[in-house]
């Protein structure tokens, strides 16, 4: 488990590379895989039409991860969800360094805890290279988002990218910075 007087990033230098190390033998510090970059992204959907609800989805995402978030647009025109080409579709974000250990150690300690009845996040959800994917049914958990502001609630994905060569090592990576995963078969 985390010990709070560690920073992540020290953790990650102290402890969680030689824990690394140890079980899976590699020869070199810079085998050991880390955390390249945590990727925050929310859909708009069908409220891609309404400038207040994509200018609070951007201040929402930009107030979660204490950096600035930017649109995703369209590609193509699509009729049948009533799309133009260059239309916002969604917000997003890219962490990397400081900003993104600093979400992490809120995500691990303040806002997954918040969820109701949680009983961790899905083992599942590795992409097989080692890059591992987290819904969030509800922005609400996040201190930052004032719950009298909100006019409808929105999911998010975050991405975790990591230099694991396969999902074993990046479960155990995430594992050992503290993502509580759901130990319960289904």
């Amino acid at each position: 488990m985390i010990d709070q007087s560690l920073t992540l990033k020290k953790l990650y230098e102290k402890k969680i590379i030689p824990s690394l190390i140890k079980r899976f033998g590699y020869r070199s510090v810079m085998e050991v895989p880390k955390i390249k970059k945590i990727v925050i992204h929310q859909g708009i959907g069908s409220s891609s039409s309404d400038k207040k609800i994509i200018e609070s989805s951007l201040n929402e995402i930009t107030s979660i991860s204490g950096q600035k978030a930017v649109f995703c647009y369209s590609k193509h025109d699509e009729s049948g969800f009533k799309l133009r080409k260059g239309m916002p579709i969604g917000v997003k974000v890219t962490l990397r360094r400081v900003k993104m250990y600093e979400f992490l150690e809120r995500l691990i300690n303040i806002s997954l805890p918040r969820v109701r009845d949680f009983i961790g996040v899905k083992e599942n959800s590795f992409d097989g290279y080692g890059n591992y994917n987290m819904g969030i049914s509800e922005q609400i958990i996040y201190p930052e988002i004032n719950i009298d502001k909100i006019k409808k609630n929105r999911g998010m994905n975050i991405t975790f990218v990591t230099s694991a060569k396969n999902d074993q090592e990046s479960k155990y990576l995430l594992s050992y910075f503290g993502i509580p995963f759901n130990k319960k078969k289904k």
